[in-house]
């Protein structure tokens, strides 16, 4: 971890072994099947700040406000399934205010970091990539899973997605309605050679569209129900508890765009799934995810795993609300790093000994 835990009296091997005992909760997943049990799955928080003075402070927009405010950004790594997860590493995402070889630098911030104990070598890093980073840590520890899941913040950027594929792993992504796509069946082609100059390359004859509009198109007929978990309120579920349903379109697209064009083979931009939530009583469908799973991948697997990165959301609720990790009132940064590898380790404890009591049961919503 970026925590350093020798620095904490727990030895890395030590740190380690608790997360391959959560590791060692799952059932393995089978990418030539489309049966993955597991994953890793990417987020980040904010951490609330009164004042300037705290690492890496800047005023971005924060979920955990619903506002733009004063607040420290940390990025984190899961390992989840559908009955556990654990956080096991975090980056304190570096704004480019605090990077004095940064244009965007400021310099009163810059000027701190001595005194927040930020390392000369830390530079502003893109949150995707730090997550990419980490995701090369953990694979160094032995832990290795077939598949990512993160919301739009990072499977926007195409450069994580390719990232992702580099390192042999599948992903299943949230993305925005603006990201544009041209249909699975398009096909590249070539206008008629003059027999002079340089022969025509051949270009999809349609311009992309976004894909909001690709999945308009197929139509409100083209939406399946699905369920994929039970919640935690009562309900008609088979234990008792409501059942989390929806309609969701799955489509073949091929994401467009200057960074997907440059790493194609060819013409023919690379064909992947696009998958929309539709809702039954909205007009028009309501969340979207890009995903390279194989082309005869189950509609319902693909929701699973989309709808999977609740997981994240439920371990910062725990960690925050039982565990105190936004409770951290420190200004370093070796401290801030300290205190999230500390709740991180609590947080895997007790999620190894629920699981060792009640193995078969799945974490409340």
């Amino acid at each position: 971890m970026q925590a350093r835990p020798g620095s904490l009296g727990l030895p890395r091997t030590g740190l380690c072994r608790r997360c391959s005992d959560v590791e060692g909760c799952w059932s393995n997943g089978n990418p030539r099947s489309g049966d993955f049990d597991r994953c890793c799955a990417f987020d980040d928080t904010g951490f609330l700040k009164d004042g300037n003075a705290s690492a890496c402070v800047s005023r971005p927009y924060t979920g955990t406000a619903g506002k733009v405010t004063n607040c420290q950004v940390g990025v984190s790594l899961h390992l989840a399934s559908d009955h556990a997860s654990a956080a096991v590493d975090w980056r304190l995402f570096l704004p480019e205010t605090w990077d004095p070889h940064s244009p965007k630098a400021d310099p009163d911030k810059a000027a701190r970091r001595g005194a927040c104990g930020i390392p000369e070598d830390v530079r502003h890093v893109e949150k995707w990539q730090l997550a990419l980073d980490m995701l090369d840590e953990t694979r160094s520890w032995g832990i290795a899973v077939p598949l990512a899941v993160a919301d739009a913040g990072y499977g926007d950027a195409a450069a994580f997605r390719h990232g992702l594929q580099a390192r042999g792993l599948h992903y299943v992504v949230g993305i925005s309605t603006t990201l544009s796509a041209q249909p699975g069946e398009a096909v590249p082609v070539s206008e008629p050679y003059s027999g002079s100059g340089r022969p025509p390359v051949a270009k999809y004859p349609d311009k992309a569209r976004s894909v909001k509009q690709l999945v308009i198109a197929a139509g409100r007929n083209a939406a399946k129900p699905v369920q994929w978990r039970e919640g935690s309120r009562p309900g008609t579920g088979p234990s008792g508890f409501k059942r989390m349903y929806s309609r969701f379109v799955a489509l073949r697209i091929r994401p467009a765009g200057r960074e997907v064009r440059q790493t194609a083979d060819g013409p023919e931009l690379p064909a992947c799934w696009l998958l929309a939530e539709w809702p039954a009583d909205q007009a028009e469908p309501v969340q979207f995810w890009l995903s390279d799973l194989p082309s005869d991948t189950p509609l319902t697997t693909l929701v699973r795993l989309a709808e999977l990165r609740w997981r994240i959301e439920h371990d910062y609720r725990e960690m925050k609300q039982a565990l105190g990790l936004d409770h951290f009132e420190g200004r370093t940064w070796t401290g801030w790093h300290h205190h999230v590898t500390l709740v991180s380790v609590a947080h895997a404890f007790c999620t190894l000994q629920r699981l060792a009591h009640a193995p078969k049961d799945t974490a409340p919503a």
